[in-house]
């Protein structure tokens, strides 16, 4: 019969089967002499099946072979085998030890990192450990993206995302990681709704009239975007597949000097997020047809939905979410992800983000399991539309 030799690692209080080369070594129950090194090695006594810690302390001696019933060892090695796991959910209890980071992959100041702002002082608060930001900019947020992915898998380094991030790059670049695979969803955080607006000197009072105009002026009308492949590019190539019309395309290197242009004229629409259009809207510096969801902006609700303005069904979400490396261990991701809903529950946060345009999603959505669902059905809504139009990145 061969026997077993236990080890325990002590950093973990964990016990482990092992070979013959041990730090710490506890004793062996075996039926036959355990050869180490040309010594046959046995414990002083058997202890119990289940050995105390007295027993751990036990020393070797050289000598006879020590008998022990089978069904005994057996109890005993499958007992050692749990060990490991038990551990582990030690491990995880223990989670967090240090600060968080959290990488957002676009520069401070931006939407994205506004919104992430605005929940890692509560989720510092609900896990006990400083949260720190890290902003890591560029080609569209795949460079922070990529570092999210090939950081340690231990719940110490979360990255933030968006439809940009974790949808539309994946069919515009030659991404260095899997959008699915590479990452284990947290939580879905906020959603965004975006507008279809224009400039106030387009003869049209609805969205119904403002197709009307794009459609007896084809190619005419020029659209300003924060860039190709953006939200409001790719959602503009969705608005003219849905209503056959036909437009330009001007890219910005961002929302403001785009809104800037269309409150001056230079360009004819936009799609752009509440957050960064809302303020135009208000002053009446620009028009705002449609608001592409479901259901009315809480911070704007006298802007129809596009079901109520006759585009049935065109929606388009810029949402928000959080992600960790892939690997990352479950009750870790749990923990994460109660923080998150914890956060999102609390009145001020909830305030705040209603106030930058965002919707906070139902609570039976903020859950691992659905955020991975909607990031896979977005794939499979969004890919087809940027690669029928053959849309390659810059």
């Amino acid at each position: 019969m061969n026997c077993v030799l236990i080890q325990q690692q002590e950093s973990l209080g964990q016990l482990i089967a092992t070979g013959p080369t041990v730090r710490t070594v506890r004793p062996i129950w075996c039926a036959t002499p355990l050869k180490i090194r040309g010594r046959f090695v046995t414990p002083t006594s058997p202890a119990s099946l289940l050995p105390s810690e007295a027993a751990f302390s036990s020393t070797f001696q050289t000598g006879t072979a020590m008998k022990l019933p089978r069904r005994q060892f057996l109890r005993l090695a499958a007992g050692a085998a749990a060990l490991p796991a038990l551990s582990r959910i030690s491990w995880a209890q223990a989670y967090p030890s240090k600060p968080i980071t959290v990488i957002v992959p676009f520069a401070a100041g931006g939407g994205l990192d506004v919104t992430t702002r605005v929940m890692v002082e509560p989720m510092r608060v609900s896990l006990g450990q400083p949260i720190i930001i890290e902003n890591v900019t560029g080609a569209a947020g795949s460079i922070g993206v990529g570092r999210a992915a090939r950081a340690a898998p231990d719940g110490y380094t979360l990255v933030a995302g968006q439809l940009g991030t974790h949808v539309l790059n994946g069919a515009i670049r030659a991404l260095p990681y899997d959008l699915l695979n590479d990452f284990v969803p947290i939580s879905l955080v906020a959603t965004q709704p975006l507008l279809i607006v224009a400039k106030k000197a387009i003869p049209a009072d609805d969205l119904k009239g403002f197709i009307a105009w794009l459609k007896a002026n084809p190619g005419k009308a020029i659209l300003g975007s924060t860039g190709v492949g953006s939200s409001g590019h790719v959602a503009s190539l969705f608005f003219q597949r849905e209503t056959g019309t036909r437009f330009q395309h001007v890219p910005y290197r961002g929302a403001a000097p785009a809104l800037q242009d269309l409150v001056a004229g230079q360009i004819d629409l936009m799609f752009p997020t509440a957050a960064d259009s809302l303020e135009q809207v208000r002053a009446g510096t620009i028009k705002a047809f449609a608001v592409t969801a479901k259901g009315r902006l809480s911070s704007a609700p006298n802007i129809p939905t596009v079901d109520e303005a006759g585009a049935a069904g065109l929606y388009v979400n810029f949402w928000a979410g959080m992600w960790a490396p892939k690997a990352t261990p479950k009750d870790v991701v749990t923990k994460i992800n109660a923080a998150v809903v914890t956060t999102l529950s609390d009145s001020t946060v909830r305030r705040r983000l209603s106030e930058l345009g965002q919707e906070i999603p139902p609570r039976d959505q903020l859950n691992p399991e659905s955020l991975g669902a909607f990031q896979k059905a977005e794939i499979e809504k969004w890919w087809p539309i940027i690669k029928a139009a053959n849309i390659k990145d810059e």
